[in-house]
């Protein structure tokens, strides 16, 4: 929201929300993929000279305070009237803290920062704007992979590594994200597994040979989408599909052989490489067992992993060059595919937000997205879009996860990208989760996902879906 004082009311400014209907393209068989969304200009509109406070949502991490400190140190130079306030809420209400603001039309934000999965839900409920012609006018999109620019901003969603040309754009790329496998190289050694089997039997006997160590720590819990995307990240190695996104048949596809492979291998051959009393782990319980050395082999998400090269907050050495000795980061092992899972988040803007905002929330997005500015963005801590950005040695020499995440980009898979996500991720965490903690058997929490999860779609009426 702006800062106290006259506002001015520039003319072009007033006319950033002009209401348009606008269709979001996807495969061209989704008659249902319509959404009304105001439209956002295709040159940004002339700037307040007035203070102005720009606001984004997000949840409580890291990136959220180094983009904070990042954008009012660089962001300034330019624009030294606006102050930027990146507001938290905890990972588990983050998507709520947004969406009961969007559904009451006023938000106390101008940047929603949004997972990939919700992008459906703010459009077809016309809570952000439609940036397609500002995307045109501003951006190159030719200096991003094609999948990362469709992930975080087109809707509907194209195939895997794929973006639609035609597909309207309602966001931007902030922080590109995935799981890393961070292992300790003084007990498993230096090379890192290579397949998933080999990863779990170097975490047994890693465990068996360090009493009080466990061979593995990853993401359980029954909140957000952590125990979604621990099972879904499996499911993918061992060559499984999370639904048919266009017939958006979930039940039969989820639950089949290589899915039921999948969770058998989760929850019998994973969890009992855990530690007791893990099974609402997330990633700071993750981190936790990292840096107090009560590990062998970790996932967890890269932009969340700066931590563990603190001394102060671990056990592994007195220095960051000590802890290094010991602590590898390499990319997910394969097995019957190479897949890893799609993280990160895109800027939007509120459609509620006022019409000064508006224009600041535009350029700041253009102003982030320019090559300097995403190596500045990745020497900081962040991890850019830009493929530029992504090779440069600003981002490749700020930490060593990030050739993993490099090398990951090819390799992804998102889950669905749908208005209904919400609903389908709570299903799935509440099920695995209690696969995990003995509650139910796994193939009986897998049936009763792909079971639930087909009602959820079905309910809807939609036909076609957001793809991988």
């Amino acid at each position: 929201m702006s800062a106290p004082g006259r506002r001015v009311q520039l003319a072009t400014a007033a006319m950033l929300l002009v209401a348009t209907t606008a269709t979001a393209c996807g495969d061209g068989k989704d008659d249902d993929a319509k959404a009304s969304a105001p439209k956002a200009p295709a040159t940004i509109p002339e700037l307040t000279k007035d203070p102005l406070t720009l606001s984004f949502i997000w949840f409580e991490w890291p990136p959220a305070k180094a983009l904070e400190a990042f954008a009012n140190a660089e962001y300034k130079k330019e624009r030294p009237n606006a102050t930027i306030k990146v507001n938290t809420v905890p990972n588990a209400n983050w998507h709520d803290a947004m969406f009961t603001q969007f559904a009451a039309h006023k938000t106390d934000f101008d940047i929603a920062i949004l997972d990939s999965q919700h992008i459906g839900e703010a459009v077809t409920n016309g809570n952000i704007l439609d940036i397609t012609d500002f995307v045109k006018k501003n951006i190159d999109v030719t200096a991003y992979n094609p999948y990362l620019l469709a992930a975080y901003g087109q809707y509907p969603q194209a195939e895997t590594g794929k973006r639609d040309e035609n597909a309207s754009l309602y966001g931007l790329p902030l922080l590109g994200d995935t799981w890393t496998m961070i292992y300790r190289k003084d007990l498993i050694g230096d090379k890192p597994p290579q397949t998933w089997d080999e990863m779990i039997s170097a975490a047994e006997k890693c465990q068996a040979d360090n009493p009080g160590v466990s061979g593995l720590a990853f993401h359980q819990a029954n909140g957000s989408d952590a125990a979604a995307v621990t099972y879904n990240t499996v499911n993918g190695v061992y060559g499984g599909n999370l639904w048919d996104s266009k017939t958006r048949k979930i039940d039969g596809v989820l639950n089949d052989a290589a899915g039921q492979e999948a969770m058998d291998v989760l929850v019998n051959k994973m969890k009992p490489l855990t530690a007791k009393g893990s099974g609402n782990w997330f990633i700071d319980e993750v981190n936790a067992a990292v840096a107090q050395g009560k590990a062998c082999i970790a996932f967890n998400w890269i932009a969340a992993s700066g931590g563990l090269l603190d001394p102060k907050e671990s056990t592994l050495g007195t220095t960051r060059e000590q802890i290094l000795d010991k602590l590898g980061f390499a990319t997910l092992p394969s097995q019957k595919t190479n897949l890893v899972p799609l993280g990160g988040m895109g800027m939007h803007v509120s459609a509620y937000s006022s019409t000064a905002n508006q224009a600041e929330a535009l350029n700041f997005m253009e102003w982030f997205e320019r090559a300097d500015v995403q190596k500045k963005w990745a020497a900081a801590g962040g991890v850019p879009s830009r493929t530029d950005a992504l090779e440069s040695p600003e981002f490749l020499n700020a930490g060593p996860f990030n050739q993993v995440y490099t090398d990951s980009v090819p390799r992804m898979r998102d889950m669905w990208n749908v208005p209904e996500y919400a609903r389908l991720v709570n299903i799935e965490n509440t099920n695995v989760n209690a696969a995990l903690n003995g509650a139910k058997k796994p193939k009986d929490a897998l049936d009763d996902i792909a079971k639930e999860q087909q009602s959820v779609l079905d309910s809807s009426g939609r036909k076609g879906g957001g793809g991988l």
